[in-house]
């Protein structure tokens, strides 16, 4: 029933106001519910540091404070641009509200992997009903004095606006991200860099290979959308890996609790050490 009214509506009513009912509905049966029920709920993430994990570290106890039942500012914002991250399907705004929240007003260089291509031929693809851009202007908004840049392996998505940049990159291929972070705008390194490509061990690893080190002092890196069925595989290579090639920075594992059950709602987090 529900996606017949979805399909009805979308067919009768502009985008606009498509998307309008669409954010309402959600606000109203989902956002206000939750956020009244988080004065009394609590949920917090499962996290792994490494190597260990002592209590002490400081990005570890961070993450282990939040509330990820509870909605934020910056669910609504993704919500509305039409981007997964928030409350729903995933619950990765209440991290990146923790972690970046008293950045919203600097300068930041911000970079996402993966843009959201629509195209159903590709793998990565969000299908039909995907809106390309979306997280990028979700960004734009948050962080009003930011530069947003993206890529994506569809070059037919790339688009320019105001304080948006996207370029294309296979993140399977070490050449084409060195070529992406050979662009002026890049070359400074970012304060920000999110991986929601391919979301394959093989895509995340390439691309983390070939960017990390662009990751800017205080910086945070996330993959988002690691399976279940690789956390175990993950772990084995950040231990056998990362903590030699990068002792300079912090690494967590992240399992969000999620009423979806997504088999998915896992994140690895990188934070460089000033």
């Amino acid at each position: 029933m529900k996606t017949a009214i979805r399909y009805f509506l979308k067919r009768k009513l502009s985008p606009q106001a498509f998307e309008f009912i669409r954010y309402y509905v959600w606000f109203c049966s989902f956002y206000l519910p939750r956020l009244v029920a988080s004065v009394f709920v609590r949920r917090a993430p499962k996290v792994q540091g490494f190597p260990g994990g002592s209590a002490s570290d400081p990005l570890l106890r961070q993450l282990r404070a939040i509330n990820v039942f509870a909605p934020t500012k910056m669910c609504r914002v993704m919500t509305r641009h039409g981007s997964d991250k928030g409350q729903g399907k995933h619950n990765y705004t209440a991290v990146y509200s923790a972690l970046l929240g008293k950045f919203r007003d600097r300068p930041l260089l911000i970079f996402e992997l993966g843009l959201g291509t629509n195209n159903p031929k590709l793998p990565s693809s969000m299908g039909v009903e995907g809106r390309p851009g979306a997280s990028l202007r979700g960004w734009r908004e948050l962080f009003p004095n930011a530069l947003v840049c993206g890529a994506d392996i569809d070059r037919d998505i790339l688009f320019e606006e105001e304080w948006i940049k996207t370029f294309y990159c296979d993140q399977l291929d070490s050449d084409a991200i060195r070529d992406l972070w050979s662009q002026p705008v890049l070359r400074s390194g970012c304060d920000v860099i999110i991986d929601d490509g391919l979301h394959t061990f093989e895509g995340n690893t390439t691309f983390l290979d070939g960017s990390l080190e662009h990751l800017r002092p205080g910086g945070v890196y996330v993959i988002e959308d690691i399976e279940n069925e690789l956390i175990g595989k993950w772990h084995n290579h950040m231990e056998s890996i990362y903590l030699k090639r990068f002792p300079n920075y912090e690494f967590a594992f992240v399992t969000l609790p999620n009423s979806t059950n997504e088999c998915d709602n896992n994140m690895l987090i990188v934070r460089r050490r000033l």
